[in-house]
C-alpha cells in the first residue's frame, strides 16, 4: 500500500486524508444512529403508560429525556405541560416541534461532510490525473519529440500519478456516496418515526390537561 502511495505522488495525500475522515464519519454515524439511541420500539408505549394517570415526576421525565432522541422529544411535551398545565394545544406542539428540530439537526450531523467527500474525491483524483499528465508532457524532449522521447522514468512516474489518483479518487468516492445515501435514508426513517410518535403523544397529553 505504501508503495502505491509513493508511486501516486503527493496529489494522493489529500485523498488519503479524505479516506481516513470518511471512515471516521461512517463509524461515528453507525454508533450514533443505532435504533436504541434514537427511537427504541417500545418507548412510546412505555411513556403513554407512565403518563396515563397524569404527568410523571420530574425524575421520571429526566430519565425519559436521557433515554434516546425520541425520549427527548416526548419529555419536552411533559415538561411543557408540567410548567404550564393550561397551555394550549399549539403551545404544546410547538415545544415538541422545537425539540424535534434540534434532534433532527443532531441526527443529520456529519452527513453533509460525508456527501462533500463523496463529491470532492473524484475531483481530487482528477487533479492528480492532470498533474500526472503535466509530468508526462514535461518528460518530453525539449525539441518537442513525441511522448516517450524524453525521460522514460519521468514518463512512467507521470503515468502512475495519473492512473493511481484517478483510481483512488473513485475508491474513496464510491463507498462514501453509498454510506451517505444509506445514512440519509436511515435518518429520514427516524424522523418520520419521531414525527408520528410525537403526534400520537401530543394527542395523549391533551387528555391530561
Amino acid at each position: 500500500m505504501l508503495s502505491i502511495i509513493q508511486a501516486a505522488g503527493w496529489p494522493i495525500w489529500p485523498l488519503v486524508a479524505c479516506s481516513i475522515l470518511a471512515l471516521a464519519l461512517v463509524i461515528e454515524r453507525f454508533a450514533s444512529l443505532k435504533t436504541a439511541r434514537v427511537a427504541p420500539p417500545k418507548l412510546l408505549d412505555e411513556a403513554l403508560t407512565a403518563s396515563r394517570q397524569g404527568v410523571p415526576a420530574p425524575d421520571v421525565v429526566s430519565k425519559l429525556e436521557q433515554n434516546s432522541a425520541l425520549g427527548e422529544v416526548l419529555a419536552s411535551g411533559l415538561r411543557a405541560l408540567n410548567a404550564h398545565p393550561g397551555c394550549s394545544d399549539e403551545d404544546l406542539r410547538a415545544a415538541m416541534e422545537g425539540t424535534g428540530r434540534s434532534v433532527a439537526h443532531r441526527l443529520e450531523r456529519y452527513l453533509a461532510a460525508l456527501a462533500t467527500i463523496a463529491s470532492a474525491a473524484p475531483l481530487l483524483g482528477l487533479l492528480g490525473t492532470v498533474i500526472g499528465m503535466i509530468e508526462i508532457f514535461g518528460s518530453q524532449a525539449p525539441t518537442g519529440a513525441a511522448v516517450g522521447g524524453g525521460n522514460p522514468a519521468q514518463l512512467a512516474h507521470g503515468i502512475s500519478v495519473a492512473l493511481y489518483n484517478t483510481a483512488f479518487g473513485l475508491i474513496v468516492a464510491i463507498p462514501a456516496l453509498i454510506f451517505w445515501r444509506y445514512f440519509r435514508a436511515r435518518v429520514d426513517g427516524y424522523l418520520l418515526t419521531l414525527e408520528l410518535a410525537a403526534e400520537r403523544f401530543a394527542r395523549h397529553l391533551n387528555t391530561l390537561r
